[in-house]
């Protein structure tokens, strides 16, 4: 049985002539053992759920990338998270929004779906359902990050929201979420999706990430998904969904569902970013519409990749 797991850690306007040789080592590095990180647990037959939420915690625990300890500033000055994972073997779900503190907002998605009746809890009430189960909690220091703070400070002088990482201009737009994809040697597939959200975010702004079908999608029958990209437009196109049901209705490859949805339905509406997808046979697609998106795959066939630019 075919294996292997994907990772991304946010796209839009990756430059290479905007990139230090440090940073781009620094993402490759942190890219590289968070893949790492999961695969391992495949290679040893663990399930496609827990390869997913713990490359995930990998990429939240890194400053790099806009989730857990990366987050950024909301229009408060707050980090309010997002996530949600997805276990394909019976369509079962977990996520959460607008929470802040929770260390690993991805294990707290998890344990939505594991340990309660819901799927998607919101606020100081999925806060405390994380306190009930005892999730590790963090200071808001924890979470600031002056490279973070600047960003905020720039985006509320010129008072919009922003996409992430590094903010020059408005042509400059970053989708910082981190996702993995996975298949398990039991053919199970999974699929997480962690983000900070917008810089400068106001009125408790929610994006695609932590909605199942639009952000997140995983289906035994067809494929897994995780998005980056402008979360509205990729809400209103239900993203993650449609390749599935393509391939489930349509039977369109892999490849060529994320080529319909990616590079046609997104592009004419003006969506920006770019997704990971596996399929039940093991096949991986990275497709982006934007200059570039930081992703990482490795499958038990031999081939691994770790890429940033086009």
């Amino acid at each position: 049985m075919n294996f292997g797991i994907a990772i991304h850690g946010g796209a839009g306007t990756i430059l290479r002539s905007s990139m230090t040789e440090e940073k781009e080592q620094q993402y490759t590095t942190a890219l590289k053992a968070a893949l790492h990180i999961g695969y391992a647990i495949l290679e040893k037959g663990g399930s496609s759920v827990d390869a997913v939420e713990s490359a995930i915690i990998s990429l939240e625990d890194c400053l790099l990338f806009n989730a857990g300890k990366g987050a950024v500033f909301n229009n408060k000055g707050a980090h309010e998270m997002d996530a949600s994972i997805m276990n394909g073997k019976d369509l079962s779900a977990g996520a959460v929004s607008l929470i802040k503190n929770v260390k690993n907002p991805v294990s707290l998605s998890r344990a939505v779906m594991e340990k309660s009746e819901h799927v998607f809890l919101c606020g100081e009430g999925a806060e405390e359902f994380a306190k009930k189960i005892n999730l590790p909690f963090e200071t808001d220091e924890y979470f600031d990050d002056a490279f973070r703070f600047e960003q905020w400070q720039q985006a509320k002088e010129a008072d919009g929201t922003f996409l992430d990482h590094n903010v020059q201009t408005q042509g400059d737009k970053k989708f910082g979420t981190v996702g993995a994809v996975a298949l398990d040697i039991n053919g199970n597939l999974a699929a997480g999706t962690s983000t900070g959200g917008m810089t400068n975010k106001k009125f408790g702004r929610v994006g695609d990430s932590p909605i199942i079908g639009a952000g997140t999608y995983a289906n035994n029958n067809t494929c897994a998904i995780s998005c980056t990209g402008h979360g509205e437009l990729f809400i209103r196109s239900v993203v993650a969904y449609d390749i599935s049901a393509l391939m489930e209705y349509k039977s369109l490859s892999l490849k060529e569902a994320c080529n319909e949805v990616v590079m046609k339905k997104l592009v004419a509406i003006g969506g920006e970013g770019g997704l990971i997808a596996i399929d039940k046979n093991g096949n991986i697609e990275l497709p982006f519409n934007s200059e570039g998106m930081y992703r990482a795959m490795k499958s038990s066939n031999g081939k691994e990749l770790i890429a940033i630019y086009k």
